[in-house]
Order: structure tokens, then sequence, then C-alpha cells
């Protein structure tokens, strides 16, 4: 399985794509597959020959990379990763603590 990461996004190839995923919108022209918590720095790709796609209820989201040469992910506080075309599945890593679990009932 080919795969990629940036920080906390993690890139998998995938054999496709779902076809009720819906194209979401570029920010200010990139499309923006990730934005860091702490600083705003955006894990994006300025190439216009890709996509970022998203299911409803599926919390990964999808990227179509159709520029034949490939496009850059970058980011200002990690190295530039090439990702080659093709489709992905989108994955941000996601921290677990304790405190955040909520018992409902005994």
């Amino acid at each position: 399985m080919e795969s990629y990461r940036q920080g906390d996004v993690l890139i998998v190839r995938t054999n496709g794509i779902p076809e009720t995923a819906k194209i979401l919108p570029r920010d200010q022209g990139r499309v923006v597959l990730a934005y860091g918590e702490v600083t705003g720095h955006a894990h994006a790709i300025l190439e216009p020959e890709c996509e970022l796609l998203a299911v409803p209820d599926l919390e990964d989201r999808f990227l179509r990379i159709m520029n034949a040469s490939g496009v850059e992910l970058v980011h200002e506080e990690h190295a530039t990763v090439s990702l080659p075309p093709g489709d992905y599945i989108v994955r941000t890593q996601r921290e677990y603590t304790p405190e955040a679990i909520v018992r409902v009932a005994d």
C-alpha cells in the first residue's frame, strides 16, 4: 500500500473514490488537507489539477490528483511531499486523551 505522511496527515493510495463524494471548495485557491490547531498553518496543495472530496458521515476525505507530473503538498513546518497522480484517502491523526471519554451510563 503506497502511503505518504506530512506531520499528522496520512495520505494512502486507493483504487477509487466513492461515487457519492462531493468536491470541497478551495481555500484561497489552495486544496487544504488540514489546518494546524495551534498555528493555523495549512497542509496545502497549490496546483490546480487536483480535488479534495468528502462523503457525508465519513471522517476520511479523498484526494484526486489529475496532474500527470503530480503535485506538491506544502506546509510551513514540514518538508514538502511530492504526490504522484491518482486517487487517495486522506486521514488526519487524532490525539487520544482519557479525559475526553465520557461515561454515559453504568
